[in-house]
Parts: C-alpha cells; structure tokens; sequence
C-alpha cells in the first residue's frame, strides 16, 4: 500500500515524496489507519520496521489540521534512551518539513544550558515534547511545566522502559494528563507487565501485532562455539581485511567494550567505543562519526541495541551471548533494516552454550555454526545440555561448594580428604566461637564484631572504657548501625558501674591526715 493512498494533507506527502518514502511497511500499513481514526493502540512488531514513522505521520497530520493557537503542548513522546529521542526528532524534522510545527527534545546527561533550552521550549508550547521519563519528572518538579492540554500520549520501547525500572515515572506524568486524550502503545514484545501498563492507561485499544519477536529473514545468521580467550583471535581474524560496510560489535560489560575498542585501534581500523561512562556530548560525537561514516566500527552495550536506525550496517556481531532472548533480536536487528540484507555473528563460549540454545529456541532456528579460524586453533564442543548449568550466578556466589569455597575445575574432583579436613577445620572455628559468644552472653555483655578477632584480656568490670573522641563522635559506631549502637550501651553500663564504685568509696569513712596508719601503729 502507497502513502498517498492514505487521507493525509499534501504538506505531509511532500515531505515523504522528497525523503523517497513511497511504500508502506506492514506496520505502518495496519496502525495508521487506526491513529487517523483517533482510537487508542497498542503497536507490536520487531525491530526495524518502521514503527516510529507509524506513530508521526498521523500525529503530524492531526497537528496541520488542529492547529496550535493557544501555544500548549499538544503531544508527548516517551522512549527510554536519549539517543531514541535524538533519532525520533531527527524524524519529525524530515517528515515536518513544510509545516508549521515545532518540537522539543528533553533527555538528561547535558549542562545547564541544555536545560534552560528544554524548559524555554516546553514554556513556549513546543507541538510535540519527545522525552526520556526522568528528565521529564525533573522539569515537571522544577520548570512549571503544563501537559494539562495534551491530546496525545505515545509511549515507544514501552518493554524496555518497564524493564529499565521507569513504570512509577510513566504513571507520574500520566497523572499530569487530561483523561481524554489519545493514546498509543509501541512495543516489541508484550509480555504481561505490558498489559497491565495498558489497562491502566489505555481506553479500548486496538492491537496490531507484527511478526512478534522473530528476527527479520533478511539477516544471515552464524555462531563460533569458542573459548572465551578465543574471541580476541576471532575478531582479529574477520578484521583483517577491510569491509567496505558498518559493523556493531556488542559486548554486555563495559569493561570489554573499552578493551575490545583498544584492541582494534591498534590495528590502525576506524573504531569507536559506546558505552553510559561517556559524556552526552562525546556520545553524539561518536553517533555523528558512526552514522557519516568516520567511524566504520563501533564498540557498543546494549545502549544502542534498540530503536537506533543507522544506515548500511552489513555485520552485527555479539562479542557476548545476550543474557535475554528479546535482546538478541533487537541487537542483530541493527542490520538487515527495511529492505536491506545483513549479516550477524555470535561468538559462544563453553559457558554461554546454554543461553545460546535458549535463543535457538526461542527464535525457532537452528543457527549456522562455523568452524574456527586456523589462528585461534580448536574449540569446545557444542552440547548446550551439558554445558547448561556452568557459567550461572557468576558473581551473585553460586557455583561453590558449601563451604563457601570455589568448587573444583571442571572435569576434577577435589579429593576427599581435602574435603574432609576443611569441613572439620570450619566445624571446630564455629565450636570455638559459640564458646566464645557464650562467655560474653554469660557475662552480660555484648562485645561487638570488630573485637571478635581480637585476643581475649582478662579485664575488671570497672576498668577505664574507651573514652569518645572529642568532638563527640564515637569512634567505633559511626556509620557502623546497630554495632556502634551496642558499643555505647556497653560503654555506658561500664561508666555507671565506676559511678556506683566511686559512690560506695565516697560513703566510708575517711580517715584523718593525722591518724596513723595501721602499719605505723604496729
């Protein structure tokens, strides 16, 4: 189906006529239609499919015919990253560009300056707010600002808000909506919390679904099974020749990202690395770079694994198996966008074999394996159902043994007696700790956790305590919570105990300067 086939003003199909736009994605083709009619959406599909242009083109369209008189916010747009912002306004710019409308991007990240330009826009009555959930909290707490006379609510990468913690802000600025108004849902997938979203704030939606969560055919999808020190060699290997096309290289820390970026500019490539450390202002400096072709391979985290349409990107490889499946199908989706073919590479270590095989799963392939490099030498085997449980709960202290230890290396059995005596070392400690802790039960007191390692002193009751520091902090509990709280208890017991001694000395008789003492007498 043709745009002008739809009932759009003429100021609109000009503007898609010089940007080239002739045929409507399927996307485009069911939501469109249901925008123009004014009933609310809910708007499923992949990634790369031209769901931002689904949402704009109607929403112009309502703005050239209503017009703006009263200078209001008439829409707002929500999306989870300032880069999405950055891109949906870059749309709006081409598609408005013979009308009379004007819009505000409002994300964190920048200096004073850029905020006094987003609350002077927003005051002044921008057509159409697009904004990160945060930054927009901030300036409706702070900058006055008014959405009681929005008519349109589009929420986009509304799954990955939810999954980024924004849920509480989402339903602050809704609250700060007029009821009636216009109401669209953009999202890749739907999974049930995003149905809850769309109970409470949608009113009898309609549903498109598109191809849920399936990457798109167009791209060729392969794997290397390697060891992870392997994947070093791997990307050296396929770089060494130059490609005349972009390439995205994911990895999920940003530790690697910097590593792996450092790597490939020492072999002279044109390489950028992208990760949140960056500042906003070097963050768009490498987005322009990438997008003009400066850079021609980018380092990235997921950051710019959703909602990033960049042109000519032929290869997307995963330096690391994505922790989620969706992931997967939003990183690789970086290529092979619209019409175009691409290629993605997976790089699976002997510990991600079971994420991957979840992924084959879910996405209903079998992906190519392909064989190693001769550089890198022999790989593991794949056999995902061996391999499931390994590589799980690094870091969150699974993985060991009972006792707290690291478990044997893989294909080893720690010998028994080695077993045996450390559990009898740990079973004696704790015996001699009871017995310990049950000494300062039985005399009374409760001797905090610092002192446990220290040596035990037979010491009085009424000893001098530890005195306060000065300035009337103690020097043990501050900040230290419940300990420091014991610690002056045991502190204050002890200086009533000295009280009560020096009182029962003070209540003897004293004896006279002049009275010889006993040994004298004798």
């Amino acid at each position: 189906m043709r745009f002008d086939e739809l009932d759009l003003e003429d100021e609109i199909l000009d503007g898609l006529y010089d940007m080239n736009f002739d045929e409507m994605t399927p996307v485009q083709e069911h939501t469109i239609p249901v925008i123009l009619d004014g009933d609310d959406l809910i708007g499923c599909a992949q990634t790369g499919t031209g769901k931002t242009a689904a949402y704009t083109l109607p929403l112009l369209n309502r703005l050239l015919i209503e017009g703006n008189a009263e200078n209001v916010i008439k829409a707002v747009i929500i999306v989870p990253t300032r880069e999405l912002a950055m891109q949906i306004d870059q749309q709006f710019q081409g598609f408005s560009y013979y009308l009379p409308v004007s819009t505000t991007v409002v994300y964190g990240g920048g200096d004073g300056k850029g905020w006094d330009i987003q609350k002077r826009g927003m005051l002044m009555g921008s057509d159409v707010v697009i904004a990160t959930p945060g930054r927009m909290i901030a300036h409706l707490q702070n900058s006055g600002i008014d959405l009681s006379h929005v008519e349109c609510l589009i929420l986009d990468e509304a799954d990955r808000m939810l999954d980024m913690g924004f849920h509480d802000d989402i339903m602050k600025i809704v609250s700060q909506m007029p009821k009636e108004r216009q109401t669209l849902l953009f999202s890749a997938t739907l999974p049930p919390k995003i149905r809850e979203l769309a109970k409470t704030i949608l009113h009898a939606p309609k549903e498109v679904s598109i191809a849920i969560s399936k990457p798109n055919e167009s791209i060729d999808q392969s794997a290397y099974v390697c060891y992870e020190a392997q994947k070093t060699g791997i990307v050296q290997h396929l770089f060494a020749q130059p490609r005349d096309y972009k390439t995205i290289i994911f990895s999920s820390s940003k530790l690697k990202v910097k590593e792996l970026a450092h790597t490939l500019k020492r072999m002279k490539l044109d390489v950028a690395a992208m990760h949140s450390d960056l500042e906003q202002s070097k963050r768009e400096e490498v987005m322009l770079d990438f997008k003009n072709g400066k850079v021609s391979i980018l380092v990235a985290t997921d950051i710019v694994a959703r909602g990033i349409d960049i042109e000519d990107i032929g290869l997307v490889i995963n330096y690391d198996v994505p922790h989620d499946p969706e992931d997967y199908i939003h990183r690789i989706g970086r290529t092979g966008r619209a019409d175009a073919t691409g290629c993605a590479i997976t790089f699976v270590s002997e510990e991600e074999q079971g994420k991957f095989h979840q992924i084959e799963k879910f996405i209903e392939k079998e992906v190519r394996k392909e064989p190693l490099p001769e550089s890198v030498g022999e790989g593991p085997r794949y056999a995902p159902d061996e391999n499931r449980g390994r590589g799980k709960g690094r870091g969150r202290g699974k993985g060991r043994t009972n006792s707290g230890s690291k478990g044997a290396p893989r294909g080893e059995k720690k010998p028994a007696s080695a077993t045996d005596e450390k559990e009898e070392t740990m079973r004696a400690s704790d015996k001699q700790r009871s017995r310990r802790h049950g000494r300062r039960r039985g005399n009374g007191e409760a001797q905090s956790p610092r002192e446990e390692g220290a040596t035990p002193t037979a010491t009085p009751a009424t000893d001098t305590p530890s005195q306060p520091s000065e300035n009337g902090e103690h020097g043990s509990g501050r900040g230290e919570g419940n300990r420091g709280t014991r610690d002056r208890e045991r502190n204050r017991r002890r200086r009533n105990r000295r009280r009560n001694n020096n009182n029962s000395n003070d209540s003897a008789p004293r004896q006279s300067e002049n009275t010889p003492r006993a040994e004298e007498q004798q």
